[in-house]
């Protein structure tokens, strides 16, 4: 092969090796245009805020393979994952057993590490979920779970107002657990305490005398009053009467029709049924809590029917008085409250 023949070559060589390196790109960059797989976070809460560990998410994305779609199950810390996902439109869906299940979707940019907002799961409470799912008691159950959270400023008990309108009814047994742990919560006591003591310093009740033995009599007194109005009241005839002792927050419409909704919940309320029905389970309660106490107070402050009707009338209006402040005030004072959540959180990568 002559010099010539070997230039040709050798130009023909250098001429592909050239056009070889042109169509590659420097380890460690990126070329225009190329998209890079991203990752898809977030945390599962319940309504009081805790974590919900167990939860299955589901990935799909739309116009994809069926087969590219992923699971997995949240952690210990309500926490989940995805990684290595092609960017793209996306859709989460969310299940755990005794929920409402749950979507969230969003758009995944090039490269990009996307964490969802906090997904806050309802409990279920549609009828054909409660059916196929946890029977109602255990609903009724989770939903008590979050009411026994619930406390005004953090201290109030506030066990006995629903934020969901058509939460699973209650079993007798719940009925009571309520109850019990109403009376034997320490607020209950201090409060019952205090009124002692108020009672005492304006020798309401004179017969039971001043010092410490008048005192002990007056906080016996009232404690045997709040005993026996909760558990007959919120236990024994509801449980009897198949009636809710709930109240059940509205929360909306105009301010008078919130505010007679309230007060007429001192003698109406819904029944296990879920309908609603004469409150008799309130007005009978407070009637015989008010007999009862002709039984412990001073011979003196007995007035037979006199005392038993007036003792009525005052819880029946303290009832109104109670709900009004649930329906207005209570909501915004509660920490534990369950978050107005919606069924279809959108993220914003």
């Amino acid at each position: 092969m002559g010099l010539k023949s070997g230039f040709i070559v050798l130009a023909l060589v250098a001429l592909g090796w050239a056009s070889f390196c042109l169509g590659q790109t420097p380890e460690g960059t990126t070329a225009p245009g190329q998209r890079l797989p991203g990752s898809i976070s977030g945390t599962v809460v319940d309504q009081s805020g805790a974590f919900v560990a167990g939860a299955r998410v589901s990935l799909t994305r739309s116009g994809e393979d069926p087969s590219l779609n992923q699971e997995v199950l949240t952690d210990g810390s309500g926490q989940f994952s995805f990684a290595n996902i092609a960017p793209g439109p996306f859709q989460l869906t969310i299940t755990a057993e005794g929920f409402a299940t749950q979507t969230s979707s969003g758009i995944l940019r090039s490269a990009e590490m996307c964490v969802l907002p906090q997904i806050v799961l309802e409990v279920a409470t549609d009828i054909t979920e409660v059916k196929v799912g946890l029977p109602q008691e255990e609903v009724a159950e989770e939903q008590i779970k979050v009411q026994e959270q619930q406390r005004v400023l953090g201290v109030l008990p506030n066990f006995y107002v629903s934020y969901i309108s058509n939460a699973a009814p209650l079993t007798s047994k719940q009925k009571f657990k309520l109850a019990w742990k109403t009376v034997v919560d320490p607020f209950t006591i201090i409060f019952v305490a205090g009124a002692a003591g108020v009672e005492q310093a304006q020798n309401h009740f004179a017969g039971y005398g001043q010092g410490a033995l008048g005192y002990g009599k007056r906080f016996g007194a009232g404690y045997a009053d709040t005993v026996s109005g909760t558990f007959i009241g919120a236990a024994i005839l509801p449980s009897l009467l198949k009636q809710d002792p709930r109240y059940f927050y509205k929360g909306t419409g105009s301010v008078a029709s919130r505010g007679l909704y309230a007060i007429a919940n001192s003698l109406v309320c819904k029944g296990d049924n879920g309908h609603w029905q004469p409150n008799y389970s309130n007005v009978l309660g407070n009637l015989a809590a008010g007999g009862i106490s002709n039984l412990y107070y001073p011979a003196q402050d007995r007035d037979g029917a006199g005392l038993t009707f007036e003792n009525a009338a005052i819880g029946i209006a303290a009832t109104a008085v109670a709900n009004l402040f649930e329906e207005f005030l209570s909501r915004k004072l509660t920490p534990k409250v369950p978050p107005k959540a919606s069924n279809n959180t959108s993220a914003k990568p």
